[in-house]
């Protein structure tokens, strides 16, 4: 069993940046492939960044290109940071981190290639 935590969202200013992170614990010794999604209010989810079991392959949604970056802090993936920069009121969504223990997803921009997810951390970007 894997339990994802998503922290670090909030209330924040258009150009101002932000760091969350999604935090994985679970009983298991293999690394994680780890993608954030993010939902705004009426739209359908949307993939925002991922990063491969081997933290050597990192991938970024067209709409955040070059101003998101995902990071992990060990070889597992069970803690990786999304900095976000420049953030705009169309930013504003709830994000969720997920999880497979898979290494070859069929789509990594897909949800359904995922398992496991968090509830979400809200970020709001006001004008």
């Amino acid at each position: 069993q894997v339990q994802l935590v998503e922290s670090g969202g909030g209330l924040v200013q258009a150009g101002d940046s932000l760091r969350l992170t999604c935090t994985a614990s679970g009983t298991t010794f293999s690394p994680y492939t780890v993608g954030w999604f993010r939902q705004a209010p009426g739209k359908e989810r949307e993939f925002v960044s991922g990063i491969s079991s081997d933290g050597r392959y990192l991938s970024y949604g067209d709409s955040v290109k070059g101003r998101v970056t995902i990071s992990s802090a060990d070889t597992k993936n069970s803690v990786v940071f999304l900095q976000l920069n420049n953030l705009g009121p169309e930013d504003t969504a709830v994000y969720y981190c997920a999880a497979t223990l898979s290494r070859k997803l069929p789509d990594k921009r897909s949800g359904s290639s995922y398992d496991y997810w968090g509830l979400g951390t809200r970020v709001t970007v006001s004008s």
